[in-house]
């Protein structure tokens, strides 16, 4: 059957934005910086030689953008494509006092993902929805089609919870994967073909199954490979604030 075996994915956040331009007024629609345009240039003269056969987007503009960015150093490369399920996590509103404020809610909210009905921010969507719509979504992309490597652009929450998924740990995990802009992580993925248990039938509409999973790769970032530049957590870099590892009040 194609594409049984070793599946590799390249799976990136997307490149720098600014969610404070005064001329911003839905944060989804925010577009890369010349900041950004140049950390998603930098992956894509490391991935120049790396051939993708599919090529996923989260559907925002950021994520779209950066794909394409990569995508347009490849001689041959496949039609960019959008999955509606690997959305950023949709977050509630918060009325805080300072930047610093909710610097410090966004920088340590994934600290308790596993928790009972933890949100990202009061009234945004739960961690256990992200998990289901995510993991749905991947387990789609890897058994839906025949592929052997993807290039999938997405955002941090959700990448986190991919490599939540991928290593086993789930929601429990997600505050120890950091995803700095524009980072690329690989993922390898061996399927094979679905084997009924004794008696059972075969499921005709799910034909292969996920055999196991290896991170080869985890955050790394072409326009700073030994993160000289990044001392902080992204989001940290992103309110201009240093935490030094301190859960502010």
């Amino acid at each position: 059957m194609e594409g049984i075996g070793r599946r590799r994915i390249f799976l990136m956040r997307h490149g720098h934005v600014d969610y404070f331009n005064p001329d911003l007024t839905d944060p989804r629609q925010a577009e890369l910086t010349e900041e950004g345009r140049a950390q998603a240039s930098a992956a894509a003269q490391a991935l120049s030689e790396q051939p993708f056969d599919i090529a996923i987007s989260s559907g925002l503009k950021r994520t779209h953008d950066t794909a394409q960015i990569i995508l347009d150093g490849h001689r041959d490369p496949p039609e960019l494509e959008a999955h509606l399920g690997l959305e950023e996590i949709k977050s509630g509103f918060l009325r805080v006092g300072s930047r610093e404020e909710l610097a410090a809610r966004l920088a340590f909210c994934f600290d308790d993902a596993d928790a009972d009905d933890a949100r990202f921010l009061p009234d945004g969507e739960t961690f256990k929805s992200v998990e289901a719509r995510v993991t749905q979504a991947i387990e789609d992309i890897v058994l839906d089609r025949a592929w052997r490597t993807a290039l999938i652009v997405a955002h941090e929450g959700v990448n986190r919870v991919i490599l939540g998924w991928a290593c086993g740990g789930g929601l429990k995990t997600v505050s120890a994967f950091e995803q700095d802009l524009c980072c690329v992580n690989v993922i390898d993925i061996d399927v094979t073909p679905t084997e009924p248990a004794a008696g059972d039938r075969a499921d005709n509409s799910k034909p292969l199954q996920i055999e196991r999973i290896i991170l080869k790769a985890v955050n790394v970032t072409p326009y700073d490979y030994l993160k000289e530049g990044l001392p902080r957590t992204s989001l940290e870099h992103l309110f201009g604030v240093d935490f030094g590892g301190v859960r502010p009040r």
